[in-house]
C-alpha cells in the first residue's frame, strides 16, 4: 500500500512512471451469452426470470464465489420487478485464464422482511420505500454480507446471505436529489430538483477495502448543481462498515461528459488504489447509437486527495481541493479492436456492446497473474413505448463493425419494426421479412490476463486483525 505521507504530486509522478513501464492486460477470450437465458429464480417470462446479466460483477476471493447483479428490471422502472442478485460459476483455465461454461447457480430476491424490494421508480415526491435500482455489489470479506449500491437514492444497502435487508447506510445530504432552496427531495425525477444526484445517475460503482472496514460508493456522473450533463467531476463516498456512517467524499475527474459519459464500476486494489470503469452510451444496445463506443478502465489513487464533503465542485475556487490521482492513460480499453476481432466474439460482428458495467479481479493463475473479468448489461434486450408496451430487441451482426436491429412483440417475431442507428424506432418491417440471424442482445464477458505488474500492490482480502498481503 502507498504510504499516506506521499504528496499528490508524488503519487501522480508514480502513476505516470507505472503507466509507461507496463503493458495493458492481455485479452484472452470472450463469452457471448444468449439474451434469452433465464436466472435461477424459477421464473420463465421476461419480467420474472430473464437473466439481466451484469450491472456489476464481484469475485469474492475469500469464498471463491462469483456474483452478478441485475438492475431494476425490463420495465425500466415502470413495471413490477423483484430485484435480485445471482451467484454463478465460471470455468477458468488456471494457466491461460480462458473462461468457459458460465452458469447461474443461485438467484436471491432482495427482501425487507417478507416484502421483496421492487424495481419500480419511486413516485414523484415520495420516499424510497421498497424501491431499489441495484447497480454495484461488493461482498464483505468477514461477514459475507452483500453490499449493494442503488441509483434511486442514491443508497447503499447491506443484505445477508439470504437476500434479507440488514441495514441502509445514511446518504450524505448533499447527494440527495432535491430543491437547493426548499430542501424538498424528489427521488423519482429531476423535475423541480436543482441539487444532488441526477435521475438514474446515483451510486453506480461499489468497492470494499480488503479488510472490510471501508466501502466506497461512486456516483455515475456529476450532480445537478455540479455541472449535470456537462459536468466532468463526480464523487466517491467512503463509508465505515462498522458504524454505517459516511466518512469522506473524494472528487473524480472523468475523461469527458459527451455521449452520456459516466462511470460504471469501481474495484479495490488495496485501501487506497482502485480501478474505475468509465464509458459513454455508445455501442450495441437497446437504444444506443452504434458509433464511437468508448469504454476505458483507469487506475486511481486516493492518496493526497482532499475531502470535498463541504464543497460544491462547480463553484469551489481553483486549487481549493485535490481530486483523486488518475492514470494518464487507460489501464484497459474494453472496446479495443483487437478484442472485438477475436474469434470468440464473432457473433458481435466487431461491434462493442454499449453497457460495460461489470468489472472484477478474479482468481490468481498459475504464473502469478490474475484473471480480470468484464461484463455487460443488455437491459434484458427489452425496450418499451411511451404507454409502457414492451418489445424485444433483436440484433444481427453485419460485419465490419455494423449491426441491424429490429424490435418485435415480446417473445415472438410478430409486429416488428426497424431500429435506427441512433436507437429510435424506425418503420414497420413486412410480414415476409427475413428474421434469420437475428437474436436477442446477448450478455458478454471478456477475460483478460493481468500480470503482477498490471496489478501492482494488489492486496488480498483479510480478516480483522490480519496484516495485509500482496
Amino acid at each position: 500500500m502507498i504510504p499516506h505521507a506521499l504528496t499528490a504530486a508524488a503519487v501522480a509522478a508514480l502513476f505516470l512512471c507505472t503507466a509507461s513501464a507496463r503493458a495493458e492486460p492481455v485479452f484472452v477470450n470472450g463469452l457471448v451469452l444468449d439474451g434469452a437465458s433465464l436466472d435461477a429464480s424459477g421464473g420463465t417470462a421476461v419480467n420474472d426470470g430473464r437473466l439481466g446479466f451484469f450491472s456489476d460483477i464481484h469475485y469474492d476471493r475469500e469464498r471463491n464465489e462469483w456474483w452478478a447483479l441485475s438492475d431494476r428490471g425490463p420495465g425500466g422502472g415502470t413495471l413490477p420487478y423483484e430485484t435480485r442478485v445471482h451467484r454463478f460459476k465460471l470455468d477458468v483455465n488456471p494457466h491461460s485464464g480462458e473462461i468457459s461454461n458460465f452458469q447461474v447457480l443461485k438467484t436471491l430476491i432482495f427482501r425487507r422482511g417478507g416484502s421483496p424490494l421492487d424495481g419500480i421508480s419511486p413516485a414523484v415526491g415520495a420516499p424510497l420505500g421498497l424501491a431499489l435500482d441495484p447497480e454495484g455489489i461488493a461482498v464483505h470479506p468477514e461477514t459475507g454480507h452483500l453490499l449493494v449500491s442503488d441509483e434511486y437514492g442514491p443508497s447503499l444497502l447491506e443484505f445477508n446471505r439470504h437476500g434479507q435487508l440488514v441495514r441502509r447506510y445514511p446518504t450524505p445530504t448533499n447527494l440527495l436529489p432535491r430543491d437547493a432552496v426548499t430542501g424538498a427531495v424528489n427521488h423519482a425525477s429531476d423535475a423541480g430538483n436543482t441539487a444532488g444526484k441526477r435521475t438514474n445517475r446515483g451510486f453506480e460503482g461499489l468497492a470494499i477495502s480488503p479488510d472490510g472496514r471501508t466501502v466506497y460508493a461512486m456516483l455515475q456522473s456529476a450532480m445537478l448543481d455540479e455541472g449535470a450533463g456537462n459536468g466532468t467531476v463526480n464523487r466517491i463516498v467512503a463509508f465505515d462498515t462498522r458504524t454505517a456512517r459516511p466518512l469522506v467524499q473524494y472528487a473524480y475527474r472523468m475523461e469527458g461528459s459527451s455521449q452520456g459519459r459516466g462511470i460504471s464500476a469501481l474495484v479495490a486494489l488495496n485501501d487506497r488504489e482502485f480501478l474505475v470503469l468509465e464509458r459513454n452510451n455508445r455501442g450495441l444496445g437497446v437504444d444506443a447509437n452504434l458509433a464511437s463506443p468508448n469504454k476505458k478502465v483507469y487506475r486511481i489513487d486516493l492518496t493526497g486527495a482532499t475531502d470535498v464533503s463541504a464543497l460544491n465542485l462547480a463553484t469551489a475556487p481553483a486549487g481549493s481541493y485535490t481530486p483523486v490521482t488518475k492514470s494518464a492513460v487507460p489501464w484497459l480499453d474494453l472496446a479495443s479492436s483487437g478484442a472485438l476481432a477475436h474469434a470468440s466474439l464473432a457473433a458481435l460482428g466487431g461491434v462493442s456492446p454499449e453497457k460495460w458495467e461489470g468489472l472484477a479481479i478474479g482468481p490468481r493463475l498459475k504464473d502469478g497473474s490474475h484473471l480480470v473479468l468484464a461484463g455487460t448489461d443488455n437491459d434484458y434486450s427489452v425496450t418499451q413505448n411511451g404507454t409502457g408496451v414492451q418489445f424485444d430487441v433483436y440484433v444481427k451482426a453485419l460485419g465490419n463493425g455494423a449491426a441491424s436491429r429490429i424490435q418485435c412483440d415480446i417473445g415472438s417475431f410478430n409486429r416488428c419494426s426497424t431500429v435506427n442507428a441512433d436507437g429510435s424506432a424506425g418503420s414497420a418491417v413486412p410480414a415476409d421479412f427475413d428474421v434469420s440471424g437475428y437474436r436477442l442482445i446477448p450478455g458478454v464477458l471478456h477475460a483478460y490476463k493481468a500480470s503482477p505488474a498490471d496489478l501492482a500492490r494488489l492486496a488480498r482480502p483479510r480478516r480483522h486483525g490480519e496484516h495485509g498481503g500482496h
